[in-house]
């Protein structure tokens, strides 16, 4: 059965095998843009990075020009990780445009299993529980199995628009 989980530097092994399956470097939700400088094979800097998702959270801790605070979890089924997926507690011009409330992904090997309509479901009390009555959740025009995730969850297709990041399908889910 999966779970969600604070990310942790226990599963970097994990985490490393699933980030190999991955084409490119890219992955929503999972807070790589926060990653130090450094080989994330080293201990020490996944640990930085891992306080870092941890830290994002936190609102008494400024985030930096550009960013929102966040909450990251990690999906996770018998300390293998499966996929991430955040929410983000408020959103700037870019996230209002391209990125939403929440972003998230999934493993290659874990597709096709309900992960990503599971964790978005999950999440979604969180989001409430943050003061947001309604979040945008993005996702490329032709992810078909994320629109239909989304749309599993009560999604409401806004529109569809051209941004830097490509055609991206908005929906608006009322919580």
């Amino acid at each position: 059965m999966p779970e969600l989980i604070a990310p942790t530097s226990r599963l970097q092994s994990s985490w490393l095998a699933a980030r190999d399956e991955w084409p490119g470097s890219h992955q929503d939700g999972s807070g790589l843009r926060l990653a130090p400088d450094g080989d994330l094979g080293s201990p020490e800097v996944f640990s930085e990075w891992v306080a870092r998702l941890r830290q994002q959270s936190d609102t008494s801790v400024p985030v930096g020009e550009e960013r929102v605070h966040a909450t990251h979890w990690w999906i996770v089924e018998d300390d293998r990780y499966l996929g991430a997926i955040d929410v983000r507690h408020y959103l700037n011009a870019f996230l209002l445009d391209v990125g939403g409330h929440i972003g998230y992904s999934i493993r290659p090997s874990a597709r096709r299993r309900g992960l990503a309509t599971w964790a978005l479901g999950a999440v979604l009390p969180e989001a409430r529980a943050l003061g947001l009555d309604r979040v945008l959740v993005t996702c490329d025009d032709d992810n078909i199995g994320s629109a239909r995730s989304i749309e599993h969850n009560g999604g409401v297709l806004e529109d569809v628009r051209a941004t830097g990041a490509g055609l991206k399908r908005r929906y608006w889910i009322t919580l």
